[in-house]
């Protein structure tokens, strides 16, 4: 039993603006780490990087450390094969082609949860259901 995280997860444990989303990140966070369920894609980490240099106005240091600690968690390498699938999940079910390689990428490791707030919550893409934490 595995739990995928999106990017939005991640960007919103370091977003001290965020209210309690902030809070339900750190704990989504700190229970797959301590379990180590933890997944995310090379796809979620370019994401977090650029959002928290963006976003979250985080200087390099800071936000390359950031990536250090989450490429501890299961990573999912973004291969041809998996960019294949994610394009034909985009054409038969009409979801953008970035979320289907979510999709694909957690659906790959064998997890069973993608936390995302991106995503319709409760839907199901064969064994993985989507969980909107902040819902």
């Amino acid at each position: 039993m595995s739990d995928f995280f999106d990017s939005n997860v991640l960007l919103y444990a370091d977003d001290a603006s965020a209210g309690t989303k902030t809070s339900t990140a750190r704990e989504l966070l700190r229970v797959a780490m301590t379990r180590r369920t933890a997944v995310i894609s090379t796809q979620v980490l370019q994401e977090f990087y650029v959002n928290a240099r963006k976003k979250l106005k985080l200087d390099g240091p800071a936000a390359r450390a950031r990536v250090e600690v989450y490429s501890t968690f299961e990573v999912v390498a973004v291969t041809p094969a998996l960019i294949l699938a994610a394009i034909d999940l985009n054409r038969l079910d009409s979801i953008s082609f970035w979320d289907a390689l979510i999709i694909r990428a957690a659906e790959h490791a064998g997890c069973d949860t993608l936390y995302s707030e991106d995503l319709q919550a409760g839907r199901r893409f064969g064994p993985v259901r989507v969980v909107n934490p902040f819902a």
